[in-house]
Parts: structure tokens; sequence; C-alpha cells
């Protein structure tokens, strides 16, 4: 059989997301990430804002989905979204730059008013040339605010007044539906587009209904479904999978989506010796995830942006290394942010894709690049794992046995 061109293919002419700057985030009062790389690693102590982190991509994933209303109800309103102590809005901002574009800048901030969220301040904005100052392209206020149309947008060209029904709705979301804005369904496209990943071994052994799917669900209860798309789209693509799989996992042969006489659909996994294939159900959460993760990995037009939670979980340490590397593989193609807990994870990862979090005496989330961390790069180009160095508390996080602080500026200690 002939393989099936992607729909559209990954690459890395993708969307990247080189900053991020969040505010009234729960526990993430004021941090930033700066030069943020193809595949980025939180790593820290329990409670340390990794989560709150990922789940800020969840959130404007969610706005854009389904609604900021929806998203802001789900995390419990101002009374549990915002920041224990403080006053103001909630405000998220990343710049990311398109495949031949100069940066683009997207600011979000959102307050609440008789419970109910509103946008206090949404924008746009980017340099035209390298030469210019920014300038913004869409800026909105509490619903109302104008926006300039066309391709490339110019600080001088005419801006156009386009009032939105009711303050809790996104202008980037509106105008994106329009062909006239192709800047900002860029963006509105690319955030829709986001991977926000919760996958859990029990939803993947389900019997969904028959019917092939292009993308794996965030808790993979489609696992089935995607492999039976696979094998009648991109078969070349899936026995490649198989054939990682294979190596990770002993003994695995192959993996079956069978179609069942009442329409669902039978997940089936065949390991030597034995002749039979033995059902999802019960094979082991370690082969599932594995399964999952390498299939959303190895995806023929993959999400401009992955987000992985603590892929350790139910993993073998010494697959771990093997996972990194293919992620990393995977960053060639789409953008992957990654939690964990893992020495073993970590040890395949580069200082500069690492970044260590930790609680300040406030109570509220800080952030380092490891690659910052004095003596660590020298470390490690000495032949260092990232992951040993962590474990013998050169990085300064980590240990729940000690009291946690910010990572030292010099080797071995604390602040």
């Amino acid at each position: 059989m002939t393989e099936k061109p992607a729909r559209k293919p990954g690459s890395a002419r993708t969307p990247r997301i080189e900053y991020l700057k969040v505010q009234n985030f729960r526990a993430l009062r004021e941090v930033e990430f700066k030069g943020l790389t193809p595949l980025t690693v939180l790593l820290g102590p329990n409670g340390s804002g990794k989560s709150t982190v990922f789940d800020v991509f969840a959130f404007l994933a969610e706005c854009f989905e389904s609604s900021l209303r929806k998203a802001w109800d789900k995390r419990g309103r101002a009374k549990e979204l915002r920041s224990r102590g403080v006053d103001g809005p909630v405000s998220i901002e990343i710049k990311y730059r398109e495949p031949g574009h100069n940066l683009i800048t997207y600011h979000l901030a959102v307050d609440e008013a008789g419970g109910a969220p509103i946008v206090v301040e949404e924008w746009l904005s980017w340099k035209r040339h390298a030469w210019n100052k920014a300038f913004r392209f869409l800026d909105y206020k509490r619903g109302v605010g104008r926006a300039v149309s066309g391709e490339l947008p110019e600080e001088n060209d005419h801006r156009v007044e386009v009032p939105l029904k009711s303050p809790d709705l996104l202008a980037v979301n509106a105008l994106g539906q329009f062909a006239g804005h192709p800047r900002v369904a860029a963006l509105r496209d690319f955030i829709t587009g986001w991977h926000v990943s919760y996958l859990s071994a029990d939803s993947s052994r389900g019997q969904p209904e028959a019917g092939p799917q292009e993308r794996l669900s965030r808790s993979g209860d489609n696992l089935a479904n995607v492999i039976q798309y696979l094998g009648e789209q991109h078969p070349q693509r899936l026995e490649q999978i198989f054939s990682v799989l294979r190596q990770r996992v002993p003994r695995i042969e192959r993996v079956v989506a069978e179609t069942m006489v009442d329409g669902r659909l039978l997940l089936q996994i065949k390991d030597a010796p034995f002749a039979h294939p033995v059902l999802a159900k019960f094979a082991s959460d370690g082969t599932l995830k594995m399964l999952a993760y390498l299939v959303m990995l190895h995806d023929p037009a993959p999400p401009p942006f992955i987000g992985i939670e603590e892929p350790e979980n139910f993993l073998h340490p010494r697959l771990l290394p093997e996972l990194a590397e293919e992620c990393r593989a995977a960053a060639a193609r789409t953008q992957l942010l990654a939690t964990t807990h893992s020495p073993f994870f970590l040890n395949s990862l580069r200082p500069d894709e690492v970044r260590v979090l930790w609680r300040d005496e406030q109570g509220f989330t800080r952030t380092q690049r490891v690659s910052d961390i004095q003596g660590v790069p020298e470390f490690v180009e000495n032949g260092a794992l990232l992951g040993q160095l962590w474990m013998e508390g050169q990085l300064g996080v980590g240990d729940p046995l000690v009291n946690q602080g910010a990572p030292t500026s010099r080797r071995g200690g604390r602040k």
C-alpha cells in the first residue's frame, strides 16, 4: 500500500515559542522563561510550580478551543486561579516566531467582575522591520478595540474598530476566523493546534467506536483509532513506530486495531512466543504508555506544540534516556515542553534545555536555566550527566529531604 501524504507535513518550519511570561497565575506570581528551546524540560520538587506552568498552556488552549469562561470556571475562577494575597489581572504573554517572520508578541490579561472573567487587555505586536520599534496591530480592552488587516501589518496602516459582543470574548479568537486578518488567524490556528497531553494508560485500554482518527486525544483514549488511521493511511510510519517499540519493549511483535461485530475497536498486542495477541486492557501500563508516546511523537503531521507531564510514570528507568532522545528527534518538527522528576530522563538532556523551579520565601515560583548555574556547563563538558548532577545536589533543588532554595551561584552549595 502506498502511504498517504501527511495532511500538513511537520517540519522545523513551524512556529516556535521563544519567551513566556506569567503573572498572578496561582504560584506564578511573576515568572519569565527566556530563550525557550525546541525541547524544554521543567525540573523541581513537588509543589514548585511545574504543573502550574504546564497548566498555563492548557488554559490558553482551552480558552481558544472552547471559551475563556469555561477555562476560567474549570480552574475555580479568580478565587483559586489568582495568586494568593495579590491584586490585579492574571496575565500571560508569549513571544513566538512564525517561519519567515519577525518575533510576534501576544499578551492576554484577564480579571473578574461579578464572578465572570473579562478580558482586561489583549494585544498582538511585532516589528515589521528590524530597524523599527514594535507596534500593536491588534489592541483590545474589555471587548472594545481595533486591528490592522492584511498579511503584513505596518505601523501606519489603518486600524478598523470591531467591537466584540461580550468582554469575556478573545479578540484573536473572533478576528482569527476572518480571512482579512491572516496574522491573527495564524496565532489562533497555532494555539488551537497545541496538544497538552495528560496520557493515561487506563484510558488507552478502552474499546472506542471504530473509525480512524488522525491525532491522539489528550488522555489517549482513542489510541486504537489512531493506530487504525496510521495502518490505513501511513503504514510505513506505523511500522516505524512498531520497530521502535520492539526495541524498547522486548518480545513485542505488533499491535493490531481490529473492528468487532458490534462496531467497537479492539486494541490487541502480540508478543512472542505466544500465538495469540492479548487485549490491550491486559497489557502493562508501561507498554501502553510507551506505545502512546511513540504514536504522539511520530505523528506524520505533529501539532505545533506538545506538552508532556512526567513521562517517567510507569516506564522502566532504562527506557527514559531513549524516550528523551525520541522527544529531541520530534522537536525537529514540533516544540515540546515536559515536566519530570526523573534523573534518568535528565541524563539525555542539555543544560540549556532544562529549567529548575523552586518556591521563594513568599511561596511563589522562581526559575533558572540550568546552563546559567555556575559550574554546571563545565561539569557537563567534562562528561557529567544532568541527572547525576541533580542527585548530587549540584542544581540546588529537587531533594525533598532538605530545605529547598534557589540554585547556587557556587558549585555544590546553596545561597
